[in-house]
C-alpha cells in the first residue's frame, strides 16, 4: 500500500511551512494566489486528500450545509438550489441534499443526521405538518436554519419566498382583463403557507372584480404534472363549465394542458390556462404558458446569504422576506371568453 501523503510532505517538497500549505488548501487570502496554485497543483499530482474531519475538529466547522426540499425533480426547487449552490460555493461550503416528499419522518431523519454530522447549517422547505419545535431543536443544538418557499409560524428563523398572494392575484386579474369571469383554480392545498396564500390571492382578485368565489371550482391536491393531467377530466366536469383556469404551478398547468388536449379541448384556444413559477419549460410549451415568475433564484441567493451570515455570528431572527413576482403573459391565456367549447 502506498504511503499516505501528508501536509508536511507537500511542505517539504515546496520548501514551505505546513501552516502555509494548510492555509493555501483552504483558499486563505493570507497566501499569495501564485503560491496557492503551486501548492494545489503539488497536492493534486501527489495524491493528497484534504482531511475534512480533522479540520472540523480543529475549527468546529464541518463545511457542510444540509438542504432539505420537497422534490428536486420539480424545476422550481432546482432553480432555487442552483442559486443556493452559487452562494455556498463562494464560502467553500458543500451542501448535502434531501428530498422529503412531504414525509415528516424522512425530514426528521435528515435533521438528525445533520446534527450527528455536525453540519454548519440547514436550508429547508419544510414538509407539511412541520412543527416549530423541530426547527427550534436544530437551533438549540447549534444548527442554524433558513426556510425557503414555505413558512412555519413561531420558528424563530428567517423565511424567504415569493409573494404568493400577490402573484396569484396578478394572473387572475389578467384573465379578468381578458374578459373572463368563470375562472377555476387547480392544485395546491390549504395545508401549506404557499397553498393558502395562492388561494387567497385567487379569491382576492375575484372579490375585487365583484366575482363570487365558488369553492367547488377549486380542485385541491394536484402538485405534479401527472396530477395536473389527471385533473383535466375533473375540470371539464365542473358545474358551470369555467372557461379559464389558474394552476398552482407550471407543472400542474402543463399536465392539465396535456389532459385537455387528450380530451379534444385546445388550451389557448378553447380554454385559457395559466401556471405559476415560470420554469424554463413554460416559455416553450405548446402553447407558451402564461405564468408568474416567482423569484426562485432570488429566494435561493437570499436564503443562503442569510444562513452564511448566521454562520458568521448574526443572531437568529424570525422574519419573512417576500420576493415580488412578475406576470409573464403568453399565448395560453389569450382566449376569448365567449368562445365555444368543442363537443367532446
Amino acid at each position: 500500500m502506498a504511503q499516505k501523503v501528508k501536509l508536511s510532505t507537500i511542505a517539504e517538497r515546496l520548501g514551505l511551512s505546513t501552516a502555509t500549505v494548510s492555509l493555501a488548501l483552504r483558499d486563505s487570502p493570507l497566501v499569495a494566489e501564485v503560491t496557492r496554485e503551486r501548492i494545489k497543483e503539488e497536492a493534486r499530482t501527489s495524491g493528497y486528500i484534504y482531511n475534512r474531519r480533522a479540520a472540523s475538529l480543529r475549527t468546529s466547522k464541518s463545511g457542510i450545509v444540509g438542504v432539505c426540499v420537497h422534490d428536486i425533480m420539480n424545476p422550481f426547487y432546482g432553480e432555487i438550489l442552483k442559486a443556493v449552490e452559487d452562494e455556498l460555493d463562494r464560502q467553500r461550503q458543500t451542501f448535502v441534499l434531501c428530498n422529503h416528499y412531504d414525509d415528516l419522518s424522512k425530514q426528521r431523519s435528515f435533521l438528525d443526521t445533520m446534527l450527528q454530522l455536525g453540519a454548519d447549517g440547514l436550508i429547508m422547505s419544510p414538509a407539511i405538518g412541520t412543527p416549530a419545535s423541530d426547527i427550534r431543536l436544530a437551533e438549540d443544538n447549534d444548527l442554524p436554519v433558513a426556510l425557503i418557499a414555505r413558512t412555519v409560524e413561531g420558528s424563530g428563523v428567517a423565511s424567504f419566498r415569493g409573494d404568493d398572494a400577490y402573484g396569484m392575484s396578478l394572473v387572475v386579474r389578467h384573465l379578468i382583463e381578458e374578459g373572463h369571469r368563470s375562472i377555476a383554480l387547480v392544485g395546491g392545498t390549504d395545508q401549506t403557507s404557499t397553498g393558502r396564500d395562492r388561494a387567497q390571492g385567487y379569491r382576492d382578485a375575484l372579490e375585487e372584480a365583484g366575482i363570487a368565489y365558488r369553492p367547488d371550482w377549486w380542485i385541491k391536491g394536484p402538485r405534479s404534472r401527472h396530477q395536473g393531467f389527471d385533473a383535466a377530466a375533473e375540470f371539464l366536469a365542473l358545474p358551470g363549465s369555467p372557461r379559464a383556469v389558474v394552476c398552482f404551478s407550471d407543472l400542474v398547468a402543463l399536465g392539465l394542458m396535456y389532459g385537455l388536449s387528450r380530451a379534444g379541448v385546445r388550451p389557448g384556444i378553447d380554454i385559457a390556462v395559466c401556471g405559476y413559477d415560470d420554469i424554463d419549460e413554460a416559455a416553450i410549451a405548446m402553447p407558451p404558458l402564461t405564468t408568474v415568475a416567482n423569484g426562485q433564484a432570488e429566494v435561493g441567493h437570499r436564503a443562503a446569504g442569510a444562513l452564511l451570515a448566521r454562520l458568521n455570528g448574526a443572531p437568529a431572527e424570525e422574519r419573512l422576506e417576500l420576493i415580488r413576482p412578475i406576470l409573464r403573459v403568453r399565448r395560453s391565456s389569450l382566449v376569448r371568453s365567449d368562445s365555444t367549447l368543442p363537443t367532446i
